[in-house]
C-alpha cells in the first residue's frame, strides 16, 4: 500500500537501507556517473526518476518486512 508521502516518517522507516554500505556505494557510483551528463535538465530528470524507483522499491521492501513480522 502506498505511503502518505511523509518524508520524515519515510526517512526513519528506510533507515535500514541508508546504513547499508553496498547500497550507499552503488548510489554514489550512480551519482558520479550521472554527474557526467552534460544536459542539466536531462541529468535532473534521470536523478528524479531513479529516486522515484528507489522510493517505490523501498516501500515494497518495507511492506514485505511488515508482512514477515506479522507471521
Amino acid at each position: 500500500m502506498p505511503r502518505d508521502g511523509n518524508d520524515g516518517q519515510n526517512a526513519k522507516e528506510s533507515e535500514w537501507k541508508n546504513k547499508d554500505e553496498i547500497y550507499l556505494f552503488e548510489l554514489q557510483k550512480f551519482l558520479d556517473i550521472v554527474e557526467n551528463v552534460e544536459d542539466e535538465e536531462l541529468r535532473k530528470e534521470i536523478i528524479a526518476q531513479m529516486l522515484k524507483c528507489d522510493k517505490r522499491i523501498t516501500q515494497l521492501a518495507e511492506t514485505i518486512f511488515e508482512e514477515l513480522e506479522k507471521q
